[in-house]
C-alpha cells in the first residue's frame, strides 16, 4: 500500500533534476532523447509503468546518488517500493557507464580508488574507514576530467595496487598512459615524486625524469587547471626507493 504525498520528486519541476542527476535540465533533456532513441523506453504489453520515463531516470540518479535505500526512496516518487526496484533493474543497464574501447595516442589517464558503502555483506568487507564498503577503480581522462572506466566492484579491504588488475581497469585502459598515487608501486603506472621534509627542490636526477605526459597533465597546458610543479615517474624496479609520493588528484574529489 502506498501512502499518499502530498508533494513527490518529479523532472516535470526543473529544479530537482541538478541536486539529483548533477545535469541541467537541457543536458537531461538530451539524456532523455538519447535513451529513447536506444529504445529504453519501448510500449510495453500489459501493465504501463507508473511513471513516465523522465521521474524514471531520476528516480535511478537519486537511487545511485544519495545512497538511500529504496524503501526510503520509493514513496519520494510516489511508487511502491516494488515499482521502484523494477525501475532500477530496467533502467540501470541503460545508463550505465560504456567504457571506452580506444583512447587518442596521447590521451594521459588517472586513476585512483574510492571505498563505497555496501550493505551486500557478500561483496563487501570492513575497510580502514570501519564500514563494509567495496573499492571501485575509477580512471579519468586528465583533460576532461571525465570518468572513462570503473573497474568491478571488489571486497573493500583490497589494496589499490591489488584492485587495479584484479578490477579490471587495468585491461580497460590497455597500454595508455595512467598516473596513479603511491598505493600503486610496483604496477608500472606513473607515479610522482614529491619534495621531502626540508627540501625546496626536487633533486635533479628526479627533474630529469619528467615526461611529457605528466608535464601537460599537471601543467594544465590544456585542461586549464592551476599551475602546478610537473611530476615524474616513480620506476617500479626501484630505482627511487624513497621518491614517490601521494599524487592530488583533486579530479577524483570535486
Amino acid at each position: 500500500m502506498i501512502l499518499p504525498v502530498a508533494g513527490v520528486i518529479t523532472a516535470s519541476e526543473p529544479s530537482w533534476i541538478a541536486p539529483f542527476t548533477g545535469l541541467s535540465p537541457r543536458q537531461f533533456g538530451k539524456l532523455i532523447t538519447a535513451l529513447r532513441r536506444e529504445g529504453a523506453d519501448p510500449v510495453r504489453k500489459g501493465r504501463p509503468w507508473s511513471l513516465p520515463l523522465e521521474d524514471r531516470v531520476l528516480l535511478v540518479a537519486a537511487y545511485w546518488r544519495t545512497n538511500l535505500t529504496l524503501r526510503q526512496l520509493a514513496p519520494l516518487f510516489g511508487v511502491s517500493k516494488s515499482a521502484a526496484d523494477r525501475i532500477i533493474d530496467h533502467l540501470g543497464p541503460s545508463l550505465a557507464l560504456q567504457p571506452r574501447k580506444r583512447f587518442r595516442k596521447d590521451a594521459v589517464l588517472i586513476v585512483d580508488g574510492t571505498l563505497g558503502p555496501t550493505r551486500d555483506h557478500t561483496v563487501a568487507e570492513q575497510s580502514k574507514n570501519y564500514r563494509y564498503s567495496t573499492n571501485h577503480q575509477v580512471v579519468i581522462d586528465a583533460d576532461t576530467r571525465l570518468v572513462v572506466a570503473v573497474g568491478r566492484p571488489l571486497p573493500g579491504n583490497r589494496n589499490d595496487c591489488k584492485a587495479w588488475e584484479l578490477s579490471g581497469a587495468k585491461d580497460a585502459v590497455g597500454k595508455t598512459t595512467v598516473i596513479a598515487d603511491g598505493g600503486y608501486r610496483g604496477t608500472g603506472l606513473v607515479i610522482p615524486h614529491r619534495r621531502e621534509k626540508g627540501q625546496t627542490e626536487l633533486p635533479d636526477w628526479r627533474n630529469t625524469q619528467v615526461t611529457p605526459a605528466c608535464q601537460r597533465s599537471f601543467t594544465g597546458h590544456r585542461s586549464g587547471a592551476p599551475q602546478r610543479r610537473p611530476y615524474s615517474p616513480h620506476s617500479p624496479q626501484g630505482a627511487a626507493p624513497n621518491g614517490a609520493g601521494r599524487a592530488e588528484l583533486r579530479h577524483l574529489r570535486r
